[in-house]
């Protein structure tokens, strides 16, 4: 039949019709035309936060007394300790080489640049800058070469790891080097980039690392440590680890544990709040201790307590008219967090679209092609910032400089360590350049110069220099380095405080501190990229130690998260949906619970039944990629009862067939109401495309011939007897009886261990694992194509129902998809079986069926249907 672009029905037969569902677009990376959308993609693997009670399981529980469970609570606990000193000397590691790296630089090139100034050699100096920034970008673009996933602040993978996905490589002791040692270079070579991200990183892999004394990069490096091998263990050190980083980074321990439960972890209790707590304390102390050492010499003195200090924000002694802010203020903090979000939304705009053109032009490219944009934006950088400061840059006196209307004298001791990092390049004597000082320091000294410093920089200064870095910073941000975006955000907000400040004292004359209107802009600006809130209200607080600005951070975060997601999302759930990450919000809309259960699963299944040959479990595991199984038995009394009539009696209920929902029925009428896209395989019994199969020729190995010919949806126990194309809706889809999940690692695991007995003896001589046995490859499980096929006899049988998790979570057909959300969400569950009234399974529902993407698609359908 031709296809006709203007009919409905036709566009939904037609596989090339435009008119086609998240089913059939959800591939890699395929972007839908109408509204050049990444949707979420289905090679993604989900953790398996939720515990498999089978019998092997069951052993370890029966062998558990109070004193076992103690000890166990004990090892959590000092492994949480480990996890927090780690994570404290990584960024006393970081933290030290930054410094060294950038100390060595700004002194040769200020030496040169201050010689240059009477002999008139600037490109010499120009030169010296471009030669040290380009060769630090490029060792840290060639440790990205190495390990890809390392690129970027690793806060969007995190995220995902936390909210259930697996992403591969993300937590690997490779990536943790090539993150740790990239930063450093990236930092010091001079890019508009943070370390403050990638510390966070940092601690997530070694809250996934630690614990597990092994490595995977490393093969040699493998202890004998019987605890922790599973995903629910590992994803609560990774979401310790995360808190870690970002308690090392800020010194701020209860923002660090607030990070972790807003930013992705979708299951949490009480204990591991505690627990987190605990280990951001530990990360936090730990990197105070040996900074204060180092820096002051007095050891245990806890002056530094983070990477990320504000300093202190205070009113100059006997200053009675002096105030950090009042409530009239309140008014201009609202305005700013208007305007941080209309900013932050344009920042995003934009590096989504820079973010897009990398992945269509430069990622599938060869991979030196990385490292040349990256060596373009430090070169592009490195002049800008050398040229900005040359050219407009204003020469000011050294005795302008004032704390809050109080002149300091240049020989006064506070006049030192304010003014220790005043630059004057290309200024004559007793003249400093203020465009200078912001560029030719640290960030975090130039943070400190517009926190703490007042009447130090001019309106225009500080309005270039917010768009010079605007720009920059948001180019910056996605080429393949280590770079974090906390930094960068705060240097840019501050800038434009510290303006906003300038224009309310200059033009309408009014006594603020400016300080203040610098930390409320880095708030607003960085709450406008971000979208976070009450972690970065606690961050924002522990880290300027001053309880005080509680009330207007948290004011000036939430307008401007208000006013960004008018019209995108944050960076970091940009980035994630730009590498099609099936992550699971909060919370599902209002009007999504006009679907039920059924409206989403998937019915198609692959299933085993609990006695199975070898043969055809190889076959299922080789033609698939599904990471779970129903364990299933055929219900053909059910069968023949819904045939015949229209009332099933079971347990002493009776059930009337319409009220019950079938699999056959489901697929029926998805099927006929030509709004769905099932399977090719279920097209075509849709269509009536019956497909002839070739008789295997005579002597052939049976085995071979599973393997070869497509895989038919019922493995039968004797697989000499195929199932048949020619098989009705019914008889493809009968009623199966569920028993249980059992995973794709336990399935190879048990067929590479040779777990089987003949058809002519009992299941009871089947080998017996323990959950020791089934655990040890954790968390690399050995693939189905690692296995020695002639090792294995086809004709045997694997019993898995020891094995598998009899007592799963269900949900019925009827259950609103906001029971169903949350319920997979807050478990933390991989599959969720869908079971009808008389305990058959009809679908089953992973991540995918609930990504708002997919969601939405069948709340559209569901609307045609009605």
């Amino acid at each position: 039949m031709a296809c006709c672009g203007n009919c409905f029905c036709c566009q939904c037969c037609c596989r090339e019709g435009d008119t086609r569902t998240p089913e059939e677009l959800t591939i890699l990376g395929e972007i839908r035309d109408e509204e050049d959308e990444i949707l979420p993609r289905k090679d993604y693997e989900s953790l398996d936060y939720d515990r498999c009670i089978n019998e092997p399981y069951v052993e370890v529980l029966e062998g558990m007394d109070n004193k076992k469970a103690k000890k166990y609570e004990a090892v959590r606990w000092m492994m949480m300790f480990a996890i927090g000193v780690t994570v404290g000397l990584v960024g006393l590691f970081v933290d030290f080489f930054v410094h060294l790296f950038t100390k060595i630089k700004f002194t040769l090139v200020g030496d040169s640049i201050e010689k240059c100034t009477d002999k008139g050699c600037f490109p010499l100096s120009l030169l010296e800058l471009l030669a040290f920034n380009m060769t630090f970008v490029f060792i840290a673009s060639v440790l990205i070469l190495i390990e890809p996933v390392a690129a970027g602040s690793g806060i969007p993978e995190i995220k995902s790891y936390l909210n259930g996905v697996k992403i591969p490589g993300i937590v690997r002791l490779r990536t943790f080097f090539c993150k740790a040692a990239g930063v450093l270079f990236s930092v010091a070579g001079g890019l508009f980039v943070g370390k403050e991200g990638p510390m966070i990183h940092s601690g997530a892999i070694v809250g996934a690392g630690l614990p597990q004394f092994q490595s995977i990069t490393f093969k040699r490096v493998k202890f004998d440590f019987p605890y922790f091998r599973s995903d629910r263990d590992k994803r609560d050190f990774v979401s310790a680890g995360t808190a870690a980083g970002v308690a090392a980074a800020f010194g701020a321990p209860i923002g660090g544990m607030l990070f972790s439960l807003e930013e992705g972890s979708s299951f949490w209790n009480q204990a591991l709040t505690w627990k987190v707590l605990f280990c951001s304390m530990s990360a936090t102390f730990t990197l105070n201790f040996f900074r204060s050492g180092i820096n002051f010499n007095k050891w245990g003195s806890f002056q530094l307590p983070g990477l990320l200090n504000f300093g202190e924000f205070k009113c100059p002694d006997g200053d009675k008219n002096c105030h950090l802010w009042t409530a009239v203020d309140l008014a201009f903090f609202v305005l700013m967090g208007v305007v941080g979000g209309l900013l932050g939304a344009l920042f995003n705009c934009m590096n989504k679209g820079l973010a897009k053109y990398r992945i269509r032009h430069i990622h599938p490219k060869a991979k030196f092609i990385r490292v040349l944009e990256s060596l373009l934006v430090s070169l592009v950088t490195t002049v800008v910032i050398f040229a900005a400061s040359m050219l407009l840059g204003e020469c000011r006196d050294l005795s302008a400089p004032t704390t809050h209307n109080t002149t300091v004298s240049i020989s006064s001791p506070s006049y030192e360590d304010i003014n220790s990092t005043i630059r004057q390049f290309f200024c004559t004597n007793k003249t400093y350049n203020d465009m200078a000082t912001l560029f030719f320091n640290p960030q975090e000294a130039a943070i400190h110069q517009l926190f703490h410093q007042d009447g130090t920089f001019s309106p225009l200064t500080l309005a270039v220099f917010f768009l010079l870095y605007f720009l920059l910073a948001c180019w910056t941000y996605g080429v393949s380095v280590p770079s974090g975006l906390f930094v960068p955000s705060l240097l840019c907000g501050a800038a434009f405080g510290r303006l906003v400040a300038n224009i309310l004292k200059v033009k309408l004359g009014m006594d603020i501190y400016s300080g203040t209107f610098a930390l409320i802009g880095s708030a607003a600006f960085l709450g406008g990229v971000v979208r976070m809130t009450i972690s970065l209200t606690v961050i924002l607080i522990e880290s300027t130690n001053e309880i005080a600005y509680g009330l207007p951070i948290m004011i000036t975060l939430m307008v401007a998260k208000w006013t960004g997601d008018f019209f995108n999302k944050g960076i970091y759930d940009i980035h994630i949906q730009l590498r099609g990450v099936p992550l699971l919000e909060w919370e599902t809309e209002v009007e999504m619970d006009k679907l039920t259960a059924s409206d989403i699963m998937e019915p198609n299944l692959t299933y085993v039944y609990p006695h199975t040959r070898v043969q055809s479990l190889v076959s299922i595991l080789r033609t698939t990629v599904y990471h779970a199984f129903p364990v299933v038995t055929e219900n053909r009394q059910n069968e023949q009862d819904f045939m015949k009539g229209n009332i099933l009696v079971s347990n002493n209920v009776r059930f009337k067939k319409s009220s019950v929902m079938s699999r056959a029925g489901e697929q029926r009428r998805r099927c006929q109401s030509m709004k769905s896209y099932p399977s090719s395989e279920l097209r075509n019994v849709c269509d009536e495309q019956n497909t002839v199969v070739e008789p295997a020729e005579e002597g052939e190995d049976l085995l071979q011939q599973m393997l070869e010919r497509r895989y038919a949806p019922y493995p039968n126990l004797y697989p000499d007897q195929s199932p048949s194309e020619e098989w009705t809706m019914e008889e493809r889809f009968r009623p199966l009886t569920f028993h249980g999940l059992i995973l794709r690692s336990q399935l190879v695991n048990l067929l590479i261990r040779g777990v089987c007995y003949a058809e002519n003896q009992s299941s009871a001589t089947q080998p017996r694992l323990s959950y020791a046995e089934m655990t040890e490859d954790y968390p690399r499980y050995p693939d189905i194509h690692d296995l020695d096929l002639a090792l294995l006899n086809p004709r045997m049988i694997v019993d898995a129902t020891p094995y598998m998790n009899p007592c799963p979570y269900t949900v019925s057909p009827n259950t609103r998809i906001s029971q169903v959300f949350n319920l997979f969400r807050t478990m933390g569950l991989r599959h969720l079986p869908v079971t009808n009234a008389v305990g058959e399974i009809v679908g089953i529902i992973t991540r995918h069926n609930l990504t708002h993407e997919f969601l939405v698609a069948k709340l559209r359908q569901h609307y045609i249907t009605i």
